[in-house]
């Protein structure tokens, strides 16, 4: 049905949209959670901003579920290197997020204060932890990771976990804390009871999210522009051609992530997209639209996120020790015919998923109040 290249492409485009889609359904709840000790202040306010994501956040998780195992499929090497290298970060992740499940199901088994506070910072890790974590990972897929293949195509990372937390990928970590933290708080915008002080605060700490946002991906977009960051491609595997890294050279240069953006012009869609995105925001929190908020987020995400794969194209992975090691679109993918199964797959599947989503987000629409979470024994 499609040639070998389009397949390519097609899952390198589904993989943004994975990606994507979980930053936007997940994001909020990640910003909600690390939200959650500094908007509420009462027990029954805390309940009530749990509960704004307590119906859905397990859904959205799929999101993530889906994207790994896309990886694994799809992208065999990308898979094999990331997952093993950065195991140390992966278990840090895991750990952070397996905090929100546990957390919401004991928060309120014990009336006891002291116990409730325990797992509500449980549930901020949970938010931050994780949040910091994805920014700095693509920090580190932008600098390239410590790795190189040998002529049998075996893997061999050379870095630690500290060597992961460089100043550009912390700068990256605060971005994607930052925009999260501004998801979730337009998220609790039209999610609790209008006007109440858990409501306020939201517009409060998403309006500083919002200008947050906007500066760090300017301040990194600069640090990309003028940085020692950037891997530029010498000569490319064949797109119709069997996976193989070895046959691509890749050379260190300076300000190559640029590069996409000068030859395709239109590309620059994507970096304006996340600061228009980010601004609307923060005019719907200041004004009250508040699902113009949520929609602003919710582009800046889009945005934010597609300047970082269209700049990087065709790249998915660089070798900062050995840049000819770098893993592409072109010479990382599984077969063609593993690549088209899947793609079948999805074809059927996908549209099965987000009608589900927008089914299940339609009937638990609606606000949180206080007198709903006291009176509602079922509520968290």
């Amino acid at each position: 049905m499609f040639d070998y290249e389009i397949l390519r492409l097609i899952w390198w485009t589904l993989m943004g949209v994975l990606l994507i889609g979980f930053a936007v359904t997940d994001g909020f709840d990640l910003g909600v959670g690390a939200l959650l000790p500094f908007v509420a202040r009462s027990d029954a306010e805390r309940r009530m901003v749990i509960n704004s994501v307590g119906p859905t956040w397990e859904g959205n998780q799929v999101w993530f579920i889906t994207g790994g195992g896309a990886i694994f499929a799809a992208w065999p090497f990308v898979y094999a290197v990331s997952f093993s290298g950065f195991y140390l970060a992966m278990f840090l992740l895991l750990a952070a997020l397996i905090l929100r499940p546990v957390g919401f199901k004991y928060r309120s088994k014990r009336p006891d204060a002291a116990w409730r506070s325990r797992w509500d910072w449980a549930l901020f890790v949970g938010g931050f932890v994780p949040a910091l974590v994805f920014g700095v990972a693509v920090g580190n897929v932008l600098l390239g990771a410590p790795f190189r293949l040998d002529s049998d195509l075996r893997s061999f990372y050379e870095g630690s976990l500290l060597g992961l937390f460089t100043p550009f990928s912390l700068l990256c970590g605060l971005l994607s804390v930052a925009m999260l933290v501004l998801h979730g708080a337009t998220w609790l915008t039209f999610k609790t009871e209008q006007g109440g002080p858990v409501h306020q605060r939201a517009r409060r700490f998403g309006a500083v999210a919002a200008i947050l946002t906007v500066a760090l991906f300017a301040a990194g977009g600069l640090y990309v522009a003028f940085g020692d960051i950037g891997y530029h491609m010498v000569s490319a595997a064949d797109p119709l051609g069997q996976s193989n890294p070895l046959r691509t050279t890749t050379e260190h240069v300076a300000g190559a992530w640029l590069g996409n953006y000068r030859l395709y012009p239109w590309m620059l869609v994507a970096p304006v997209l996340g600061i228009s995105g980010a601004v609307l925001a923060l005019l719907g929190i200041t004004l009250g639209a508040e699902k113009s908020a949520f929609g602003g987020s919710a582009l800046a995400i889009t945005g934010i996120i597609s300047t970082v794969g269209l700049a990087m194209f065709p790249y998915i992975l660089p070798s900062s020790i050995d840049p000819h090691s770098s893993l592409t679109v072109w010479n990382a993918s599984s077969t063609p015919t593993t690549l088209g199964i899947m793609l079948f797959v999805t074809a059927i599947l996908l549209p099965i998923v987000l009608l589900y989503t927008s089914w299940a987000f339609k009937v638990m629409w609606g606000r949180v109040t206080t007198a709903e979470v006291a009176t509602n024994p079922d509520f968290y």
